[in-house]
């Protein structure tokens, strides 16, 4: 389903969200399969020789997932309860961030402020990653744990309007929803790369069963490349679009979609930050080259910026000032036609 506007883009959040936490336990069980192929196809598991001689080491795989199926959504429940109290600490702990207050920066907790008065919002904890990097981020699942995270690079390097502008940006992702549904992406996509990497070293550190395992490990292996891929799809399930959303929302809120596309062509190519990728779906700026920008979380921001030139009144003069026209009288001012008479805009990729 299509986001068609500003509420619908926010029940597709929702929705996606719902669907993500629904789908968790399966994905656990897929998991669960791929981890009893493998440990009866290498030899681990002490009932791998009683099921080849005796069974169907196929059946007694599936037998033992379904089983597993309560396990499952204790686990799921468990990460969950961790994900949603502890979200902040661990996004914090992999990128360095931490907390500042307005006595630390005023100006910037005020921009932050004075977006979130405009919008009848609370405001969110602002933080700080000391890198040169540009880059930025809002993260949080409810009310009274979201949070914004500049970079000190992004602070430093940008100027007053540029910087009003990202912050604009991060709280629209809040004001969207979609930073709750990139969190539990984020989170579940993480743990699931983590077991499919489990299976990978179980396989590299002892070889398959020569009697008859190699068939299973060969399924135990295929079965650990399509959980990491569907991670990879989780990643990706709050789409691309929210980008364009949250750079229209900037210009929406701040009314200046000029300093938007300038902070955009000052973080092209300076915005790389480590930490895992289930996190870096969460900055401003992740874009992946070549291959890789197939799997990318972002746009490219030569895209955002043509969209904010085409569909929000945007002007790209790179990265250089705009020289200052002259002002010439108008021969016949009445005759030349005011941004009234222009056609309303095109749709754009937000909408």
């Amino acid at each position: 389903m299509q986001a068609v506007g500003l509420q619908t883009f926010i029940w597709n959040n929702n929705l996606r969200s719902i669907l993500l936490l629904a789908g968790f336990p399966v994905l656990l069980l897929f998991l669960l399969f791929a981890v009893q192929l493998v440990l009866l196809g290498s030899g681990f598991s002490h009932a791998s020789n009683v099921y080849f001689q005796e069974g169907n080491p196929f059946a007694y795989a599936v037998g033992s997932t379904i089983r597993s199926l309560p396990l499952a959504i204790t686990v799921a429940a468990v990460w969950f309860a961790i994900a949603y109290f502890a979200n902040q600490t661990i996004v914090d702990l992999v990128t360095g961030a931490s907390p500042i207050a307005r006595k630390d920066d005023p100006e910037l907790y005020n921009l932050l402020e004075n977006l979130c008065i405009s919008r009848g919002m609370k405001t969110p904890t602002l933080r700080v990653i000391e890198s040169d990097e540009m880059n930025a981020f809002a993260s949080g699942v409810h009310e009274g744990q979201f949070s914004v995270t500049v970079t000190r690079g992004l602070r430093e390097r940008l100027d007053r309007d540029e910087l009003e502008a990202v912050l604009a940006h991060e709280l629209t992702h809040i004001i969207n929803r979609d930073v709750r549904t990139m969190i539990i992406a984020a989170v579940f996509a993480g743990i699931i790369s983590l077991v499919a990497q489990v299976i990978a070293r179980m396989l590299w550190f002892r070889g398959g069963d020569r009697r008859n395992g190699g068939a299973l490990v060969l399924v135990g292996i295929a079965s650990a490349a399509i959980a990491w891929f569907l991670a990879i799809v989780i990643r990706m399930a709050v789409s691309r679009q929210r980008e364009f959303v949250a750079d229209a929302g900037s210009a929406e809120l701040t009314k200046n979609p000029d300093a938007m596309i300038s902070a955009l062509h000052k973080v092209a190519g300076h915005a790389h930050l480590d930490a895992p990728e289930e996190i870096r779906g969460l900055f401003l700026e992740n874009r992946e080259e070549g291959l890789f920008g197939l799997f990318s979380t972002h746009p490219p921001i030569e895209a955002r910026i043509a969209a904010l030139v085409q569909y929000a009144g945007g002007h790209d003069t790179g990265l250089a000032p705009e020289p200052q026209p002259q002002h010439t009288p108008q021969a016949n001012p009445a005759a030349t036609p005011g941004p009234w008479d222009e056609p309303p805009p095109a749709k754009g990729p937000w909408g």
